[in-house]
């Protein structure tokens, strides 16, 4: 079973260099396959496996602890009375067995394809974990607000020669937990600033809802003025691109920030800059929401992820009736379908449903009164 796949994910990661796959949906794959030998056992022979056999490993994989997110300590951390692994994991990791499985049998590596004969599938989706899930209006503009407020101060404060500071993570010396104020007890080096990026990075994701793998990716050349309207060409999944207009208050962020938020020295083209000026990772873009979210007030704030900020796109462009094709064109989803997955519901909604429903309201007069 290690052999073929070994082979196969060989061929996954070939489709890379085509643009049929993005290197993270490659990896996301190669990592599936290599839980599912691991679980159904490397020495077993691919073709001697049974719908039964799929399923054990099914099961298994629901309840393995999910590795992203540990205690401290190390150990898992589970979500009270719930499975270990969510329903999208678990739908996710049977497609990955399941395409594994199609190209062994067009391969002829097996005779039949158990997955036929598989019964195990994941839980119908119950909803998203909170932190995945949309702002309301209120909780949304809380952090947008922050975001404008830490723009124009790192802008007021970089100065010309700033650079982008630490995000908490391991190039950074700084204390995730610290108080936004503490940095005039100890003032940072102006190349340990880092209020423009963060505050770009958080416009980026709440107004435009990228995925964060596009987000690190997006490199200074991306970004064009057309017609005077600034652009940012995103180069999305399956090797597709899509050119969408920035706001102009995002605009005017980007623009503060590459005039004197990021390093003009560092050799890198990529957007956003650790302090080290190097490509930020997909990991510092949690921590830097997290900082942000600190500057909001509590009655306005939730944990949010870089996911739930691309729901927020979506759900608050929706409710405020812009076109469902534009809104697609903009997250990068190939069609409407997907998009319905995206749309979450808001407090609040039903009941404005409802006070102008159409069926009730009431004919408009006619002027001569009849």
């Amino acid at each position: 079973m290690q052999e073929s796949a070994d082979r196969y994910v060989e061929l996954i990661r070939a489709r890379t260099s085509t643009g049929a796959l993005s290197p993270a949906t490659a990896e996301l794959y190669a990592r599936d396959v290599a839980t599912f030998v691991r679980l159904a056992g490397a020495g077993r022979v691919l073709d001697d496996l049974t719908g039964e056999d799929v399923d054990a490993v099914l099961l298994a994989f629901a309840r393995k602890p999910d590795e992203r997110r540990t205690r401290p300590d190390g150990a898992a951390r589970p979500a009270p009375g719930q499975a270990v692994q969510s329903a999208s994991s678990q739908a996710r990791f049977r497609r990955s067995v399941s395409a594994l499985f199609k190209h062994a049998t067009l391969a002829g590596w097996v005779q039949i394809n158990p997955m036929a004969a598989a019964t195990v599938t994941a839980r119908e989706r119950g909803g998203l974990r909170p932190e995945r899930r949309a702002l309301t209006r209120e909780q949304a503009q809380g952090l947008i607000g922050a975001a404008r407020e830490l723009g124009g101060a790192g802008g007021a404060e970089a100065g010309p020669a700033a650079a982008p500071g630490p995000a908490p993570g391991p190039e950074s010396g700084a204390d995730p937990g610290a108080d936004p104020g503490a940095g005039h007890k100890r003032r940072r080096r102006r190349d340990q600033r880092t209020e423009l990026r963060d505050a770009l990075i958080v416009l980026l994701l709440t107004t435009l809802g990228p995925r964060v793998s596009e987000l690190v990716r997006a490199n200074v050349e991306d970004f064009y003025t057309n017609d005077g309207v600034r652009y940012w060409r995103i180069f999305g999944k399956g090797g597709r691109t899509r050119d969408v207009p920035l706001p102009a208050d995002v605009a005017r962020v980007l623009d503060a920030y590459l005039e004197r938020g990021r390093s003009g020295g560092s050799p890198d083209k990529a957007l956003l800059l650790s302090w080290r000026g190097r490509r930020l990772a997909r990991g510092d873009v949690q921590a830097v929401i997290d900082r942000v979210q600190r500057r909001v007030e509590s009655d306005r704030r939730r944990s949010v992820t870089p996911h739930g900020l691309r729901h927020t796109t979506a759900t608050h462009l929706l409710a405020d009736a812009v076109d469902m094709d534009a809104v697609r064109r903009v997250l990068g989803h190939s069609d409407l379908a997907t998009l319905g997955r995206y749309r979450d519901e808001l407090p609040g909604e039903l009941e404005v449903a409802m006070r102008a429903h159409p069926l009730l309201r009431r004919p408009a007069r006619r002027a001569d009164g009849a």
